[in-house]
């Protein structure tokens, strides 16, 4: 079996810490987000991965993954010109799929349930297709399934009127038949090749379709929310660990994990749960936690940062109150004014004095 990441499009509701790079390579809990799709699909026994790349920072994408060799996959990259939709992509991995079956993951998805048991059933069965769903709030910011004891009736894009609060998550399982499918398929209004249109016409072809639920843990990071709440949730789940420096007099409380090489000052007080990078230093009234990553290389000085994202090699020197923020890689936030709350959505290499 084989698998797909698509990691194109332009990330437009993540603007500005899209405009240098793919929204996929954000990192959560100080991975990239795509890397927890390689990892579900190594977990799930799938190496040979096939990644659509396009638009902004594709030579990032190519740089972080290299072969796959230092992940134990396989990596094949295609190109996709422009954002045409999920069905599009699919189609120009006609030739690497070949006559298996395969998995497709969005590389923006986060799940933490593993995805080897269902690898497994719809290796043994019979379906065309299957897919993941779970129940959303708001469901008409997503495709759509309506499903009546135990089937499913339709599979929607979007609607205005949902029949469902069930969202097709971006994890499916294909076979080649998807192909002639999407071959025979028709844009949207968007202009795009929706995968939710052609599973839908599977069904109207009386191809067989499963589906399973997700009762755990799954986000679709379309916006900083959605990353800063899926950061947090990952935080949770991680087992502490402490391979830096702790000074007499910091206070350590809960789940934290520090990489090597940081320095935690006598005053700083971390509450989990929290990671913090290698090479950092957090100095003495510094305040971290809870549901906060900082990663490698950053250097914090009299600031107090909660529920927030602070990417590699930044520089915070400020005694101000940062929540429910990102700020992306190489910023600098220098503050002289006085105590106060702000919120951050900070492009690479911005610096700020205030």
């Amino acid at each position: 079996m084989r698998g797909i990441i698509l990691h194109g499009g332009h990330g437009t509701r993540l603007r500005p810490l899209t405009h240098t790079g793919p929204k996929q390579l954000l990192p959560i809990a100080n991975k990239p987000m795509s890397q927890y799709c390689v990892e579900s699909l190594k977990e799930a026994k799938i190496t040979d991965i096939a990644i659509i790349i396009g638009g902004s920072g594709s030579n990032k994408v190519r740089e972080y993954y290299g072969t796959g060799d230092k992940f134990g996959v396989r990596i094949t990259y295609i190109e996709q010109d422009y954002p045409r939709g999920i069905a599009h992509a699919i189609q120009l991995c006609k030739d690497f799929i070949g006559d298996e079956k395969f998995l497709v993951f969005l590389g923006d998805n986060i799940i933490q349930k593993s995805v080897g048991g269902f690898v497994e059933e719809f290796e043994k069965s019979d379906a065309a297709a299957s897919i993941l769903l779970c129940e959303v709030e708001n469901p008409s910011r997503f495709g759509i399934a309506e499903v009546k004891d135990g089937k499913i009736l339709r599979i929607m894009e979007k609607p205005k009127n949902p029949p469902s609060n069930l969202a097709v998550t971006g994890i499916y399982l294909l076979t080649p038949k998807i192909f002639d499918i999407i071959d025979r398929l028709k844009p949207s209004w968007r202009n795009e090749l929706e995968i939710t249109d052609a599973l839908h016409m599977m069904l109207e072809e009386n191809h067989k379709i499963t589906y399973h639920m997700i009762t755990d843990y799954w986000k679709d990071t379309g916006t900083p929310d959605d990353i800063i709440h899926a950061n947090g949730a990952i935080l949770d789940k991680m087992e502490p660990y402490f391979h830096g420096d702790k000074e007499p007099g910091a206070s350590i409380i809960g789940k934290v994990m520090v990489g090597r090489g940081t320095t935690i000052k006598n005053g700083a007080s971390l509450t989990g749960p929290i990671i913090i990078g290698e090479n950092c230093v957090v100095e003495s009234g510094v305040t971290i936690g809870p549901n906060t990553s900082i990663g490698d290389n950053s250097k914090l000085f009299g600031c107090d940062v909660s529920n927030s994202i602070v990417m590699s090699d930044c520089n915070i020197d400020c005694k101000i109150k940062i929540r429910n923020s990102i700020i992306a890689f190489n910023s600098s936030i220098i503050n002289n004014a006085k105590k106060d709350e702000k919120v951050f959505l900070l492009g690479e290499g911005t610096r700020i004095i205030m």
